[in-house]
Order: structure tokens, then C-alpha cells, then sequence
């Protein structure tokens, strides 16, 4: 296939076939998330009534409970920045936080000073390591990108065991159209197919996974959906969510420190996205990631070539990143240097849940309606 890279943003066909090109260039990606924008980002005076509303919504339905809404922190820009908001806004929140061993030192102190500051209680939930570990190295031996589908599965577990345990309908997502509305294509499976990732245990782990709370679809779709009614709400997508101003904001309000790059506040997630992904499935997720401020208008398409053309990593930074990993999952650099060189895999390759199968067909049946 011929390489072309799109004329607006910079998403290219180099690792995605599902990619298209209209007749002036412009990809399939960015048009599609153009086409969106007006419905589902509000950085207008109509959006900070819709907030309004929306938070007026939320207090009232907490004002007999001890808390308003629930959250998950990271110690990233986006979840930082919606906690520092909430606090703003005078909500009453649970922040929820994982510590499951590849916390970077920097993350670590955001999710401290933060918390620390907006006055909110935090708790920490600690996954059973033994079989966390074991989970990740599973994925990495069955050759699959998603390795961090666990991580995601947890938060998302937590978060509705807390929101269950002190009556909370109310999920704050850092989740925004702002910086992500462009999500590569690829063999992406839902991280709460539970399903799946007990099979990939039990065809290259030994720990089992019964001391791990996992999520399942049926659960989310179903059981938490109709039964619990927990609401979801995006606040990011009703206010100019500006990256540079965000970080600004919250270094002046509690010394937050930027770690780079998105998703780069974990160890293991920074090892993925600038190593893993791009070694191994010739993905390089700065494209969507700087696609998104793109079509956003927080950068243009120069800056975003610009930054492309740096390196991924610190080469002496990424071996000691690599080491801990290593390390902590049990795997010798002979046994990691089989799995770089071995196939890539498909989720698809493995068994799933049908119920992700069948929300596959709904976001097409979606897409295709929107169009």
C-alpha cells in the first residue's frame, strides 16, 4: 500500500487499512471527528449553561448522601485537571486511585498534592500483585497490544464498588472530545471483557485471577447500567479544554508537574505507547494524540510534524524502564526479546465475550447512522 498521510491532521495508513482519503486528502479519522464536534463539544457560553445544569443536577441528587459524585485519578493531565474543577465547581467527591506497582514518582506526587489540596478523601485501591503481574506478562507472551486492558478494567471495577458502597450515581470521566477525538483503529477489544482476560490467563498465566475483581460486560451493560443507574458525565467536553492552560493552571494551584506525553504518568503505559506499541504493531499513538489537538484547534498540523519527527524515547531512560517491568513481571530479557520478535496478535485471535462482539456491531450500527 502507498503511504499517504492525511492533508489536516496527521494520521496516515502506515498501520491502519481501515483508513480513507477524500479527494483532497483529508483522512476519514478527522472528518469523521469534525462531523461530531458540534454535538459533542461545547466550549461555548451554551456549554457553561449546559455544566451548569448538569452540576446543579448532581449536588441535588447527592445532597442526603456524604458525597456527590465518585472519580479515578491517575496523577495524569486529564483526570488532575477534572479534580481540580470538581473542587472549583464546590462538588463533593470520592477520588478513587490505583497503585498497582508502575505509579512513576511523578505521578505519584500529583495524585498527593492534588488530593491534599482540594480536600478530598482518596482511596487507594491495591490489586493483588502476584496476580496482576501475572495477568500483564500473560498478555505480553500471547503477543496482544491491549496489556493494559487490566489497569482499565480495575479502575472501572473499583470505581462502581465504591460508588455501590456509599450510594453514589454519579461517575466523573476525565474521558474528552478535546484530546481524544481521534482513537486509531485497530484490534481493540473492551477492557472490561473480563471474559477475555481470564482466557489469556489461563492459556499463558499460572496465578488465576480470582483474587482480582474484575469487570465483566454483561455487568457493565446490564447489571450497573439498569440496576444501579450510575451516570456518566464528561465535564471536560463543556469547557475550552485547552492542554497548555491546564497544565498552567494546575502547576500554579498545587505544583503539578507534566510527565511528557499522554498516558506517559505510568510506567507501564509509557513503556507501551513509545516502545511496545511502535516496536511491535508499528503504532505510534502521538498521531491520534496530536490528530485530536488538531482538529481542536490547540496545534497546528506544522507542530504536530514537528513534534513527530522527535525521538519516541531516551534510549538510557526506556532500558531502565524496560528492566523494571521486566522485573516486576518475572521475564528474562532472553524471554522479552522472543515476544518483540515474535507475531503480533489479534484479540480477535483469542476468545472474548460475545457481548463484546455485540457492542462492536452497536458502535457500527451508531457510526453508521451518524453518517
Amino acid at each position: 500500500m502507498k503511504f499517504q498521510r492525511c492533508t489536516r491532521c496527521v494520521m496516515d495508513n502506515s498501520p491502519d487499512s481501515t483508513i480513507s482519503f477524500d479527494k483532497n486528502g483529508n483522512c476519514s479519522y478527522c472528518t469523521y471527528a469534525l462531523k461530531r464536534m458540534p454535538n459533542v463539544y461545547f466550549p461555548t457560553l451554551d456549554g457553561k449553561k449546559k455544566l451548569d445544569s448538569i452540576l446543579s443536577e448532581i449536588k441535588k441528587a447527592g445532597k442526603n448522601n456524604k458525597y456527590d459524585c465518585i472519580m479515578g485519578i491517575s496523577g495524569g493531565l486529564d483526570s488532575s485537571y477534572l479534580l481540580y474543577l470538581g473542587y472549583k465547581w464546590g462538588l463533593r467527591m470520592l477520588v478513587i486511585h490505583i497503585d498497582d506497582g508502575f505509579n512513576s514518582f511523578v505521578a505519584i506526587q500529583n495524585v498527593k498534592n492534588l488530593c491534599k489540596k482540594c480536600k478530598v478523601d482518596l482511596i487507594i485501591e491495591k490489586p493483588n500483585n502476584d496476580q496482576y503481574y501475572d495477568v500483564i506478562r500473560s498478555f505480553l507472551i500471547a503477543g496482544l497490544p491491549g496489556i493494559c486492558n487490566l489497569q482499565d478494567n480495575l479502575i472501572i471495577s473499583y470505581l462502581y464498588k465504591n460508588a455501590k458502597k456509599y450510594n453514589i450515581n454519579y461517575f466523573l470521566s476525565g474521558s474528552n472530545f478535546a484530546h481524544e477525538s481521534i482513537l486509531e483503529r485497530g484490534d481493540g477489544i473492551d477492557a472490561c471483557d473480563g471474559f477475555h482476560i481470564k482466557e489469556i490467563s489461563k492459556m499463558f498465566g499460572s496465578k488465576g485471577v480470582d483474587e482480582l475483581p474484575l469487570m465483566t460486560l454483561f455487568r457493565k451493560y446490564v447489571l450497573l447500567k439498569y440496576a444501579q443507574r450510575i451516570k456518566t458525565i464528561k465535564p471536560l467536553d463543556y469547557i475550552d479544554y485547552n492542554k497548555e492552560k491546564a497544565i498552567k493552571e494546575l502547576h500554579n494551584f498545587s505544583n503539578f508537574n507534566y510527565y511528557g506525553g499522554k498516558h506517559y504518568e505510568s510506567i507501564l503505559t509509557h513503556f507501551v505507547q513509545t516502545y511496545y506499541l511502535p516496536q511491535k504493531f508499528n503504532i505510534d499513538k502521538r498521531k491520534s494524540h496530536l490528530s485530536s489537538l488538531i482538529v481542536s484547534g490547540q496545534i497546528t498540523r506544522e507542530e504536530a510534524l514537528c513534534e513527530l519527527e522527535k525521538p519516541l524515547y531516551d534510549k538510557d531512560l526506556m532500558d531502565d524502564e524496560i528492566n523494571f517491568i521486566l522485573n516486576k513481571l518475572n521475564l528474562s530479557s532472553y524471554e522479552f526479546d522472543t515476544i518483540m520478535k515474535s507475531p503480533p496478535k489479534r484479540h480477535s485471535d483469542y476468545p472474548m465475550s460475545h457481548w463484546n462482539k455485540f457492542e462492536k456491531i452497536a458502535r457500527k450500527f451508531r457510526k453508521f447512522l451518524n453518517d
